[in-house]
């Protein structure tokens, strides 16, 4: 345990997400009565215009101390400084430096990507990170060369004007271990589903009107696993779509098919026979041990089964997740895992690093599953990137987790040609996202502003069927008013 004991609250997220990357899984008290049974001990007390920080390792005779005088009028400037101090404190205390510096957030190619837009150089976008935010140099290469792939890809799209559409299927065929997505149980709902679509299809209707006078440039079908749908409920939603919205405007279409153990032939039929142009089939590993373990339920043979499945149907753009840091799991298992993918050649690959939400089962059933060995390293990071690169895909978004291992990142590679538009849209909050269904969350870009403000939908699939006159009530604040 940590203690964080401040006399000023304002930057209290901005230490404890320092700390979290620092020390990742650790839990943190406020209490100064509780701190006598934590490890650490951050002190930060704010003295009119100084602020003052320590960190104290509880069995150690050490005390790592500075004193800044930041411009308190400058928020930016001042939480920035304040997690520069504390950072070469921990580095100090650990022995260690994070990869990426002080970024904590979720998005740092956004500041790669908006410097771009300003005019700035290359060299200039480097000096800025590694000054800032002590990113080293590996990453900041690779924010950059994301940003400038990402730049060139929405040139081509009235992202500002337009929108995306995002429908959740809120179903998957079981729980993965690591998982905290909004996921059911598809076999408790399928004699109900037709009250699910009922709600969502008046939730669609409500958007699809409020949307009518913008372009549509993406549509995004996620979970759970869509395809955890039987054929006539999937086919009868994505009809309803074609029904409602410019569906031929899109220049991608996508359909999270995800789990094998979700797909057949008929399903995939449906998806063909509505035109849709991209699909996510995601084994996260070929190691059929880990996939036992994490409650996927399909072996490695049910990967390749239907990932030609789908390329015999037709389908020629196909992204294929993986997640590297899974419980168990060896740079020898990850080398196997990119052998494999390898062979069957997916259009795109999205490389996760693990990161245990509060939700998912493996944080919650600690006491459960707390021998088991999570290992993320750079190393399997980086054979992820080789292997990648001999299969001729290219970086072309990236994002971060809290509770990531290693302090990572998920990157998605891609053919030139072959990039999930949508996935650069939502992590760089350029153009505002409608979504509809239980546990979605619309965001409503105001460019002139260049702020998005947020509509969130309830989780449970019960409470969102009933309480679905007060979800389109959240949107209508919002895209009701909408620049």
């Amino acid at each position: 345990m940590i203690a964080i004991l401040l006399n000023d609250a304002s930057f209290e997220q901005d230490i404890r997400e320092l700390l979290m990357a620092f020390y990742p899984g650790e839990t943190f008290t406020h209490k100064e009565e509780e701190a006598g049974e934590a490890e650490l001990i951050v002190r930060g007390v704010r003295d009119g215009n100084s602020f003052s920080l320590d960190v104290t390792p509880v069995k150690k005779e050490a005390v790592h101390f500075a004193l800044i005088y930041p411009d308190f009028s400058n928020r930016f400037e001042t939480k920035n400084e304040i997690k520069q101090t504390l950072y070469r404190l921990l580095s100090v205390q650990t022995g260690r430096e994070l990869p990426w510096g002080t970024l904590t957030g979720i998005r740092p190619t956004k500041i790669a990507l908006t410097k771009l837009y300003d005019g700035w150089t290359d060299e200039q976008i480097e000096t800025y990170m590694r000054e800032t935010y002590f990113t080293s140099k590996e990453k900041i290469d690779l924010s950059i060369d994301v940003a400038e792939r990402e730049r060139r890809l929405l040139s081509t799209i009235d992202y500002e004007n337009g929108y995306s559409l995002y429908v959740g299927i809120p179903f998957c065929p079981t729980t993965c271990l690591y998982c905290s997505f909004t996921s059911f149980p598809i076999v408790k709902w399928e004699k109900r589903m037709a009250l699910y679509k009922e709600a969502l299809f008046k939730e669609m209707e409500y958007v699809a009107e409020q949307m009518k006078d913008r372009p549509l440039s993406t549509i995004y079908f996620g979970g759970g696993t869509p395809t955890s749908l039987n054929p006539q409920d999937l086919d009868e939603i994505l009809t309803k779509v074609e029904e409602l919205f410019p569906v031929e405007q899109a220049v991608e279409f996508t359909v999270e098919s995800g789990r094998p153990d979700s797909i057949t032939r008929e399903k995939l039929q449906v998806l063909r026979n509505h035109g849709i142009s991209r699909i996510s089939i995601n084994p996260q590993t070929m190691k059929q041990a880990t996939l036992d373990l994490i409650g996927r339920r399909h072996t490695v043979e049910d990967v390749k089964e239907k990932f030609l499945l789908a390329r015999e149907l037709g389908f020629d753009n196909i992204n294929m997740d993986l997640i590297v840091g899974l419980p168990e799991e060896t740079i020898d298992d990850v080398r196997q895992t990119m052998e494999e993918i390898k062979a069957l050649r997916p259009d795109s690959v999205t490389v996760h690093s693990l990161a245990i939400k509060r939700a998912a089962r493996l944080n919650i059933y600690k006491e459960r599953y707390g021998n088991l060995k999570i290992v993320n390293t750079q190393e399997m990071i980086d054979l992820t990137a080789q292997y990648a690169e001999e299969m001729g895909l290219k970086p072309y978004y990236l994002y971060r987790q809290k509770n990531m291992a290693g302090n990572f990142e998920n990157v998605g590679y891609a053919e030139l040609d072959k990039a999930g538009i949508y996935n650069i849209l939502i992590m760089e909050e350029k153009q505002t996202i409608a979504a509809c269904g239980a546990g979605t969350t619309t965001k409503v870009y105001f460019p002139a502003e260049n702020r998005i403000e947020r509509a969130e939908n309830v989780k449970e699939v019960e409470q969102y069927i009933d309480r679905i006159d007060e979800m389109i009530g959240r949107k209508e604040k919002l895209l009701g008013r909408r620049e």
